[in-house]
Formats: C-alpha cells, sequence, structure tokens
C-alpha cells in the first residue's frame, strides 16, 4: 500500500524553522527513515496548475489548466475551471484496473464520472465552492462521516479586508480540519484492502494565504490578545496538520510506502497582479495619464477589482452565499471581463492573483480577436516593455521578469489555453501597496486592499519526502518532478508507469 499524504502548500522557510525547533514530530520521524527531494513543478510558472499535475501526473501544457477562471478562446468570455476538460487523476486510472483508493480532499478536484473502487470524498474537512466542492463516491460517504464526526464548515474566500472576528473564526476551523481528514483515514483505511491511500491536508494552505502575517488587517481593529491568537496560526495549523500525519501513519499497514508531498510553496504575498489589468489599458490606450481609486467606472479594465474595493468583503460572502454555488461561480467568472469592448481590445489581463497574466485578443485563436498573427510578437515587446517600466511610488522595483509563455511551454494539447505572458513580481511584500507609476505611462493606484491575502504561492519549494516500506527508493535518471508523485502511485497500486510522463520515485 501506498499513503500519500499532501502537506498543501507547505512554506519551506516555516517548515524549516518548526523542524529546527522540534515541533513538527511526525514529518521529523519520517525524514530520519526517507529522502526528501525538491521538486520541479508548474509553480514556478503558473501556481494553480500544480495540483492538476500532481494527481494525474500530465504536464501543464497537456491539460491547460492553470487558474479557477479561466479564459476560454472559442467563447470569447471567462469560465469556471469546470467548464473545461481535465485529466483523469491517477486513482481513476487505477481503479479501471481494479485497484482500490481512499481518497480524502483531493484540491481543486472533480467528482469521478464513474466510481472507482475505493472511498473518496471532498469537501470533508472544509468546504470551499471553488476549490474544494462537495461531493463523494460512492453517494452517502459524505452523511455517514458527517454523523459521526460533524459537518464540515466553509471557509470560502472573498478577496478584500476582513475583520478581526472572521479571521478568529476562520483560524478555529482550520485547526479542527487536520483532524478530520485523521478521523476519516482512521475510518476507512481498516475497512478495505486499499491499494492507495491520498489525504490532503488544506488547512495548511488556506492559513499560508491568510495568516502568514497579519499585515491586511486593520491595525485599530487588532487588540493585543488577538494579535497574539492570530500571530500564532499558521504555525499552530502546522504543527495540526503534523499532529494528524502522526495519527494516520499509525494506523497504515507496517510495511505501507508513504510519501509527503507539496506541490506549491507559500511565502509573503508579493502580487501587484490586481493592478495589471490598469497598467495594461495604460500601456495600450495611454490617453487617461493616471488612474485613481474611484475613476473607470464599474466596466472594463479591473471593473471586477472595483466592484470588490466597492463593496465590503462581507457583504459579497452574503450575496454569493445566498446562491446556488454554480450560479455564483458563473457569476463571478462573467463580471471577470465585464464591458469589454473586444472589437477595440488588443490584450487583456487574465484572472490572476499572484503572477500576472497577458493574453492577446487574437485573430484565428480568439472568437473576436482583432490582432493579426503578423503582429503579435510585437504587440508582445510592446507590452513587456511598457510592464517593465513600472516601479513602486517609492521608485522602488516592482517587476522583477516579463517571460514568454511559448518559451516555456512551446507545445501541448491544450497549451493554448494559456496566457502569452507571464508578469512575475520582485520578492517584497505587496499588502500595504497603494500603486505604481511609470514615467511614460503614469500611475496606477490600487482599488482597496487588492486580495487581502498576506502570504502568496512562490515559484518553487514543491518537495516529496518519499519513505519506503515493502518497496525501495528508485534509482534517479533525472532531476525529480511533480508528474513523478502520480508516476510513483502508478508503479505501486497496479497501473502502468511507461505510458505517464514521470518517473516512479519508488520501485515496488
Amino acid at each position: 500500500m501506498l499513503a500519500i499524504l499532501q502537506f498543501d502548500a507547505a512554506s519551506a522557510s516555516v517548515l524549516r524553522r518548526l523542524l529546527a525547533d522540534d515541533r513538527l514530530p511526525a514529518l521529523a520521524g519520517l525524514r530520519q527513515r526517507g529522502i526528501w527531494h525538491e521538486l520541479d513543478a508548474p509553480a514556478t510558472q503558473f501556481a494553480a496548475g500544480a495540483q492538476h499535475t500532481l494527481y494525474s501526473g500530465v504536464e501543464l501544457g497537456e491539460h491547460g489548466l492553470f487558474y479557477p477562471f479561466q479564459w476560454d478562446p472559442e467563447e470569447q468570455r471567462v469560465h469556471y475551471m469546470a467548464h473545461f476538460p481535465a485529466p483523469p487523476p491517477v486513482w481513476e486510472e487505477l481503479g479501471r484496473r481494479g485497484a482500490r483508493t481512499l481518497a480524502v480532499d483531493p484540491y481543486e478536484s472533480r467528482a469521478p464520472e464513474v466510481s472507482p473502487p475505493g472511498a473518496l470524498v471532498c469537501g470533508w474537512q472544509l468546504h470551499d465552492r471553488v476549490v474544494l466542492q462537495r461531493w463523494d463516491a460512492p453517494g452517502g460517504l459524505h452523511d455517514r462521516l458527517a454523523r459521526l464526526f460533524g459537518p464540515p464548515e466553509p471557509v470560502d474566500e472573498v478577496f478584500g479586508r476582513h475583520s478581526v472576528g472572521e479571521m478568529l473564526a476562520l483560524r478555529r476551523r482550520l485547526l479542527g480540519a487536520p483532524g478530520r481528514v485523521a478521523e476519516a483515514a482512521r475510518l476507512l483505511l481498516p475497512e478495505d484492502d486499499h491499494d492507495l491511500a491520498w489525504l490532503t491536508f488544506c488547512a495548511a494552505h488556506v492559513a499560508g494565504h491568510q495568516f502568514w502575517d497579519l499585515s491586511q488587517l486593520d491595525a485599530d481593529d487588532l487588540d493585543d490578545a488577538a494579535a497574539r491568537v492570530l500571530g500564532s496560526t499558521l504555525d499552530d495549523v502546522y504543527i495540526a496538520v503534523d499532529t494528524a500525519i502522526g495519527r494516520v501513519v499509525a494506523a497504515l499497514p507496517p510495511d505501507a510506502d508513504v510519501m509527503v508531498v507539496s506541490p506549491v510553496g507559500m511565502e509573503v504575498n508579493t502580487s501587484r497582479a490586481d493592478l495589471l489589468p490598469e497598467m495594461l489599458r495604460a500601456i495600450l490606450d495611454p490617453a487617461p495619464a493616471a488612474t485613481t481609486p474611484d475613476d473607470g467606472g464599474s466596466d472594463g479594465a479591473g471593473a471586477i477589482w472595483r466592484l470588490r474595493a466597492a463593496l465590503p468583503s462581507g457583504l459579497r460572502a452574503t450575496v454569493a452565499g445566498a446562491l446556488p454555488e454554480k450560479v455564483a461561480l458563473d457569476l463571478t467568472a462573467r463580471l471577470e471581463m465585464r464591458g469589454m469592448d473586444w472589437g477595440a481590445t488588443r490584450a487583456f489581463a487574465h484572472p490572476a492573483e499572484n503572477q500576472g497574466y497577458v493574453r492577446l485578443n487574437l485573430q484565428g485563436r480568439e472568437r473576436d480577436g482583432v490582432v493579426p498573427p503578423s503582429q503579435a510578437d510585437a504587440l508582445l515587446d510592446e507590452i513587456a516593455d511598457g510592464i517593465r517600466t513600472f516601479r513602486g511610488l517609492d521608485g522602488s522595483d516592482a517587476v522583477r521578469s516579463v517571460e514568454r509563455v511559448r518559451d516555456l511551454f512551446p507545445s501541448g494539447d491544450r497549451a493554448h489555453l494559456l496566457p502569452d505572458l507571464i508578469v512575475k513580481w520582485v520578492d517584497t511584500p505587496a499588502t500595504h501597496l497603494d500603486g505604481l507609476r511609470s514615467e511614460r505611462f503614469g500611475t496606477v493606484l490600487r482599488h482597496g486592499v487588492g486580495s487581502g491575502r498576506s502570504g502568496n504561492h512562490t515559484e518553487g519549494d514543491a518537495w516529496a519526502l518519499v519513505v519506503p516500506g515493502a518497496s525501495r527508493h528508485a534509482p534517479l535518471v533525472r532531476p525529480p518532478r511533480l508528474e513523478d508523485v502520480a508516476a510513483t502511485a502508478a508503479a505501486l497500486a497496479g497501473g502502468d508507469p511507461t505510458t505517464m510522463a514521470g518517473t516512479p520515485l519508488l520501485d515496488p
């Protein structure tokens, strides 16, 4: 049996500190028995593309999924990611061969069309309508677990500023989530002869975004006691995950192989992506020399960020919560590009929150494309050169690099869904950023507080801790990659890893 324990979006620096302080005993014990591999992963360019690659072993250029709300060139609009086909996760491929899987809360996953053997449940430890939707296979598993351990609590993220009370409630939910994974695993593991167990501890992911520091909170609303409690949340959640991992490992068969993996990293939030729509507008339509937090109306470039700034996050959460899930997701997708004049739009900022993405409105690719392919390279150079002129209002650097996606992903069946440019920001905190300034294109000011996240994904820091039980370490033929995790699952659970992009890290 192989158990994959996903310590999701774990910060490398926080792990090092807590391990050095002997505060993660379960992870430390596994590390003494195994090998820690740094993994090459899609998060270097597309953080949200890592999950589908992790679960399926399919390279990003082949599946084309890189953000929860993506552009559909054939329909000239943004859709929630479920609109696009996704590669089947490895447990579905294994299920066709009769292998049995226990999966709990695979992040950004989808319900299988045909239930594979075993037990799969999502939205169990926490529920998020975007990345942790409720589904189970076989049906009724969710209700059974809820009857025994209580229902999951929602952690739907709403971009913007949050109150101290909201953050205290979120802390309580996150601290309870890892134990719910362990409870489900300890109940379900003895009930079947599983070939694969894939358990995702996603509280670490949410905590990294919301509790990296307290810079996103209003200092006037934050007393000393609340600051002490909230300030320890990230460490406390990591410790809760470690405790739950220890409980799961104790419940595994003695000869079980174990992998602890994280497909993306987490550090301080450096993103200026909410400013990119109006940076692009200033470059391509420089008539307005500057923007202010109140200009520009409710349509066009940056409209959704202006809407987020205008309406309190609590109000938006209440409205979204009152809508059916699919309706709320479709409404969000439609708001992303509200009011764009496609007959006059040569390029646009694709929805993003970490790095910035730019896509051309290209003839022959977009339904309403206006840019001839012969002009594409020159336009991309013009945009990239313009973006690089922006700096902080104090003159500090803002943009580290602007890269062509086709240079990074030159092929792939669904590479056409990827944006054309990636904007990478400098590694300085952006929570209190007021705006950016270009000597050529003027000043762009932030609307509200941006995403309200204090932490965000890094470009690297994917890793796998491989601990053999009945198996043995496989010889490395190249540096390990994220695709190797699914290939390892296939190799140990009766699949055929030779058909996959990855290489197994364990030999049966």
